[in-house]
């Protein structure tokens, strides 16, 4: 059986690092069973000569530079390259692992040159899944979610059927500040909001699990995904993390997907997509598991509800939460702005009419960078 080719975008960092290791470790357990063909970084370069020694066949891929020394053998350099990466090599899947608004172009270009798409970049679906949805179907081929509550979501609706399902749940674990009161976190360094208490991941969206602003985005996309009205999308605190999604059938019954907090097995799902393939990784065991839900707070957590309004107001809107958020904790990271401004910055940004049409790529940027624009002036009026 030849071996599945595989591009990894993002490799040096969270999601990146975790696929390659279940590359390896299927690699050790199926010899061959995939190849990795190609991967990029923003601007490590030293982690991409690290990538070409273990993957001396790979293309390589430096997005974040103009240059590269010589003899590098990196052979896509600059703003391009993610794009001349994927439009000169052949591969049965990408891995999209790159954070933030960035990974929206890279997952464009994924579709057009027909790859199916692993994706673990919440703003290509937050921002364009309406124009990434028609590529996919025009071509034939699939885009599989990465996150764990929408891969979970994934697994429920295959099985069970969109038509039988009433209403869908993902989980939060609440972040490291659920038992804080209001007043307390007013006082929120950026280092104490990165240290997520479950989950192993980058900076940003450690900070975006603090504020629920994580939980928004993962709304929006759940309702994208799934083709699902808001209304019917429940948000449920779980922080044991260990159930990431649930869904209600019409005659009141209730399907969880549980598996251990860990990004390695939905990546693997992702991986090993159409087959299911057996895990090669630690499994669930309930006994002496305590599970505990409860709803969120969304005075103290503003930006759940702000999500649901974004929503409503379009995919323009949803394009506007997701950029003010980012311009948002950017400036919280400089110490611009305390923790709880984060939420009034992307309040400010969604009071403004945000009722036009997604005509495209162009389009796409153009509402980001008004967003950015809107979020920034907001910013300099309340900063500290």
């Amino acid at each position: 059986m030849p071996s599945k080719k595989v591009i990894i975008l993002g490799a040096s960092g969270s999601i990146g690092r975790q696929t390659l290791e279940c590359i390896e470790k299927a690699n050790v357990h199926e010899p061959g069973i995939y190849e990795v063909v190609g991967v990029s970084v923003h601007d490590n370069h030293e982690s991409l000569m690290a990538l070409k020694s273990r993957y001396p066949k790979a293309a390589l891929a430096l997005s974040g530079c103009t240059q590269a020394p010589k003899a590098s053998g990196i052979g896509f350099i600059g703003k391009s390259a993610i794009r001349d990466l994927l439009q000169a090599t052949e591969a049965h899947l990408v891995v999209n692992g790159i954070m933030g608004s960035a990974g929206l172009e890279a997952s464009y270009h994924a579709l057009v040159t027909g790859k199916n798409l692993a994706l673990a970049n919440k703003e290509s679906v937050v921002m364009g899944y309406s124009l990434l949805e028609t590529l996919a179907v025009d071509r034939g081929i699939a885009i599989i979610p990465v996150d764990s509550e929408h891969a979970a979501l994934y697994q429920l609706v295959q099985r069970i059927g969109s038509p039988s399902i009433q209403e869908i749940c993902i989980t939060a674990s609440g972040g490291p500040f659920r038992e804080w009161t209001a007043e307390r976190m007013e006082g929120i360094s950026p280092d104490e909001a990165a240290r997520h208490p479950v989950w192993k991941m980058g900076r940003k969206i450690s900070i975006d699990s603090a504020t629920l602003a994580n939980k928004g985005l993962e709304l929006i996309e759940a309702a994208r995904l799934f083709h699902f009205p808001e209304e019917r999308i429940r948000i449920l605190i779980h922080p044991q993390s260990v159930v990431h999604a649930m869904v209600r059938t019409r005659d009141g019954a209730l399907f969880a997907h549980m598996s251990l907090p860990d990004m390695r097995l939905p990546i693997e799902i992702a991986l090993s997509w159409p087959i299911e393939a057996p895990s090669l990784f630690p499994s669930l065991d309930l006994v002496d598991k305590n599970l505990s839900f409860f709803n969120p707070d969304t005075e103290k957590f503003p930006l759940l509800g702000l999500a649901r309004r974004a929503l409503r107001l379009g995919e323009a809107g949803t394009i506007a939460y997701n950029a003010a958020d980012e311009v948002a904790v950017h400036a919280f990271e400089g110490g611009r702005i305390g923790f709880l401004t984060i939420a009034r910055i992307v309040e400010d940004v969604l009071e403004r009419d945000w009722s036009f049409p997604l005509l495209g790529l162009d389009s796409i940027f153009e509402y980001d960078a008004e967003a950015r624009r809107i979020a920034e002036k907001a910013v300099m009026e309340r900063e500290k």
